[in-house]
């Protein structure tokens, strides 16, 4: 006897489909030329299915990051700690350089950026379900280290994450410079001696 086929597994392998369509296309084409129909052509999906499920090609983009973000998770989410905050951030820091680097992920990552400046309801969707849940890594990791007496008594840990994340950030969104590990590391040293007691 034959099964009917799984309406779920049909539903995940399409969504699947669509989000690995939209951040591919979003890196080959750009996002000012990414449409729906491209990504429903390269899925080998309808148009409506898309808009059955997203709103348009920006949420479409965000889940794409969401799902990439799960499927790397092999590993821990947690930041090192092995007691040495600066060599712990400066790992974090040139891994996030080499991925900033990748046109790969740059391109797609730079125009998401764009769609969460310009679109309230996505920017809202962005924070609560990436910016902060990553930020409260970084402040963990932070806390640790204040509670460790590694950071001056009292450190506000929003402004210290900002302190030594938003400088990557701002370079690579303008490119106003070399991302490079080097410049990573000095940012790190930088923040640290504004942090330190």
């Amino acid at each position: 006897m034959t099964r009917p086929p799984d309406a779920s597994r049909r539903n995940e392998a399409s969504r699947r489909a669509i989000l690995t369509a939209a951040f591919e296309l979003a890196g080959e084409l750009g996002y000012a030329k990414l449409g729906v129909e491209a990504i429903a052509a390269r899925a080998g999906v309808g148009k409506q299915t898309i808009y059955r499920w997203w709103p348009g090609k920006g949420a479409v983009l965000f889940d794409a990051f969401l799902m990439l973000s799960e499927d790397a998770d092999g590993t821990s989410a947690e930041l090192p700690d092995t007691g040495d905050l600066e060599a712990d951030l400066k790992i974090v820091l040139r891994a996030t350089v080499a991925e900033l680097n990748d046109p790969r992920i740059a391109e797609p990552m730079r125009a998401l950026t764009v769609e969460v400046a310009t679109d309230p309801a996505l920017a809202a969707e962005y924070a609560e379900r990436l910016d902060e849940p990553v930020r409260e890594l970084k402040r963990r990791r932070l806390r640790a280290a204040l509670d460790a007496g590694q950071l001056a008594p009292g450190t506000d840990l929003d402004a210290a994450v900002d302190a030594v994340w938003s400088p990557l950030l701002t370079r690579w969104l303008l490119r106003s410079g070399p991302l490079t590990p080097e410049f990573a590391d000095t940012v790190v040293e930088t923040a640290l001696r504004g942090l330190r007691p």
